[in-house]
């Protein structure tokens, strides 16, 4: 059972000593703000969302989540806005309807939020939910990389690759897979990998697909392990091997 947390206690807790409580065992962290959430603490509401969803402290509870999620998106919250439109899109708590998915991440894009503006990007790009707008996804994506949002930085790199909304440009394309990288994210690193051996910088693409595995998901990692087996560098195919042996340990 989750602890209970009065209303004196949530009124008399310092600043230090709640940030101590949040960062300490998820199941304590989870009871306060639950009792702030349900105190009509906006950011709490969206925040036990999260944990909700993810199962943080709390068993995981995904109908849950969206109704708090609802609570703070209505209150102009834009993480909140972002993560009914994930809700939306995947269907978790809810029937799937990316048209709706859209409709939130297009109010969290235009609340600031680059997450928000990454998601619309993504919709405006693939045309899931709303009309293809390739010209339209490609702004959202450049004020999201101003922002300093990695992924969108990959994103525009296969604008520039594929000669999307702009004229290919594989140079511009490498620069921007480049930054993604640096960044931290593993498409970026898997692209930007991928441009410098078409280049047939071998040695200097390795240690980026190295990166790859420790922050790419499963389905993301078979993939290239995929592409590194049936590739016909033979450093590559050695990668494949070991990232298959890691994998199996």
């Amino acid at each position: 059972m989750m602890e209970q947390v009065t209303l004196k206690a949530l009124a008399s807790v310092s600043h230090d000593e709640l940030a101590a409580i949040l960062s300490g065992p998820p199941a304590q962290a989870a009871a306060w703000v639950a009792a702030t959430a349900h105190n009509g603490i906006v950011e709490a509401q969206a925040v036990y969302g999260q944990y909700l969803l993810d199962g943080h402290g709390v068993e995981r509870n995904a109908e849950e989540a969206l109704t708090w999620f609802k609570h703070a998106a209505r209150q102009d919250h834009p993480m909140a806005m972002n993560m009914l439109g994930r809700c939306y899109e995947h269907g978790w708590g809810i029937t799937a309807c990316a048209p709706v998915a859209v409709y939130w991440y297009r109010l969290a894009a235009q609340a600031g939020l680059d997450w928000g503006m990454y998601n619309y990007a993504s919709a405006l790009a693939l045309g899931n939910g709303v009309a293809c707008d390739r010209a339209q996804a490609l702004q959202w994506f450049r004020r999201a990389a101003d922002m300093g949002h990695v992924k969108s930085l990959n994103y525009i790199g296969s604008f520039y690759e594929d000669g999307w909304a702009v004229d290919a440009d594989a140079s511009i394309a490498l620069d921007y897979y480049r930054r993604a990288a640096v960044g931290g994210d593993f498409r970026g690193q898997f692209n930007y990998a991928r441009l410098l051996a078409g280049r047939g910088e071998i040695e200097a693409a390795l240690p980026w697909l190295r990166r790859v595995p420790h922050t790419a998901t499963a389905a993301f990692i078979a993939k290239m392990q995929a592409w590194l087996a049936a590739s016909s560098i033979d450093a590559f195919r050695v990668l494949a091997e070991e990232i298959n042996e890691e994998v199996r340990a």
